[in-house]
């Protein structure tokens, strides 16, 4: 009897051990060869070249989830919503519809409003980003404002109401609401109590962006050594009329420990805009971002946002905020991104994969992301490469399979 009961128990923990392995095949990112990825308990166990990929059919390539720094909300939500318009529900719907375009992990970023919004919006991330149906995949709070120019152009879409000068004190009641989830700011390095602001914040290992601004380039190098470390969409967040020598753009492209961000959605730049950039900076210094709002997968129209501004979303794809001429964000996922930069710069798909998935986790210092390597979380897509996106085949968080392209 006790013979039968030990091999009950044997089989039993055979079957669960084989539940909890996975194994994928794929054209590796960065080798361009077929291997196969094995995931166990979260984790990638072990990765194995092969001679050629089982099956048929049109072969799929396989890389770490893509990393975004900016969501500023996905499918109709956005996470500046007032009121009790933000809820868990929308949240958690938001992420399954980034995991269907390949990003298993984002901050969700919170742009310039009031105090009041702020708090309340921080508090709700903050605690969702511990819920268990997220997977881990909401990385933490990107706060981009309100500490930003006041000025038309600089200040992009953000409401001028609610643009105020730096506050320590009120950054950390942010922070400490949000659960200490503020993984990054944005900030404008000339406005009243930045420098503090910004050592401050880098003293405690939160990531100082620079961005939405008008600094020059003894206030670019002041901030970079008080601790800053990227632009914030490189780019964009100017005024459309600049002086050709004293404007934000030089100074950022000359510091060589300033590292950059980039929105490649067709719209924030011009193809020789992300060429000259890449090429500056290198790829071990760009980001690919989104700066995706809740206008991604919406149908195109005008819209009433926070504080009644009128924004139309074109045809093509474009947020436009007519009020000031400028763009409210993107309404394309970060795959879109990732594709137009191999079709623009020429660079390879490791390097755009490394620009959107091993640079974000490397610089907001998530080790366990960003890489295909045993023991890093199970975070990887298979995907085919279209003509103005990568196709999403498949979707694993931790190893599980939370997407699939059927």
């Amino acid at each position: 009897m006790v013979k039968y009961i030990f091999i009950f128990f044997v089989v039993c923990f055979t079957g669960l051990v084989a539940m909890a392995q996975t194994k994928v095949e794929g054209i590796h990112y960065l080798t361009g060869k077929p291997v196969s990825v094995e995931m166990e308990d979260g984790k990638i166990l072990r990765i194995r070249s092969l001679r050629k990929l089982s099956g048929s059919g049109e072969p799929l390539f396989i890389s770490p989830g893509l990393f975004d720094n900016q969501v500023n909300g996905f499918a109709g939500v956005s996470f500046s919503l007032g009121g009790s318009e933000l809820t868990p529900e929308g949240v958690k719907m938001a992420v399954r519809e980034l995991w269907k375009r390949g990003v298993t992990s984002f901050l969700s970023t919170l742009t310039t409003n009031s105090h009041e919004l702020l708090m309340r919006n921080m508090e709700l991330l903050g605690r969702l980003k511990l819920d268990p149906a997220l997977k881990g995949s909401m990385a933490g709070i990107h706060l981009e404002g309100p500490y930003i120019s006041p000025l038309d152009g600089y200040r992009g879409a953000h409401p001028r109401e609610y643009v105020r000068d730096p506050d320590l004190k009120e950054f950390d009641a942010l922070n400490a609401v949000s659960g200490n989830s503020i993984v990054t700011i944005t900030l404008a390095p000339e406005m009243p109590g930045a420098m503090e602001l910004i050592r401050e914040c880098s003293n405690r290992g939160i990531v100082v962006a620079l961005g939405h601004h008008n600094a020059s380039r003894v206030v670019v190098d002041e901030a970079v050594a008080g601790g800053a470390k990227i632009s914030t969409h490189l780019g964009n967040g100017c005024a459309n009329l600049i002086n050709r020598h004293d404007n934000p753009f030089w100074p950022q492209l000359a510091n060589d420990n300033l590292m950059i961000s980039m929105i490649c959605d067709g719209f924030h730049l011009r193809d020789e805009e992300m060429i000259t950039f890449w090429k500056v900076k290198g790829t071990e210094n760009c980001i690919i971002t989104s700066d995706v709002t809740s206008f991604a997968g919406m149908p195109p129209g005008k819209y009433t946002v926070e504080g009644g501004a009128e924004v139309e979303l074109t045809t093509e794809g474009m947020v436009r905020y007519p009020a000031q001429n400028v763009l409210y964000g993107s309404a394309s996922p970060l795959s879109r991104g990732v594709a137009n930069v191999i079709r623009v710069t020429k660079c390879s798909l490791g390097d755009a994969i490394i620009m959107a998935s091993t640079n974000p986790a490397r610089l907001y210092g998530f080790s366990d992301r960003g890489t295909l390597e045993p023991g890093r979380r199970a975070d990887l897509i298979l995907f085919r490469i279209g003509e103005k996106d990568l196709i999403i085949e498949k979707t694993f968080v931790e190893g599980e399979l939370v997407y699939e392209n059927k």
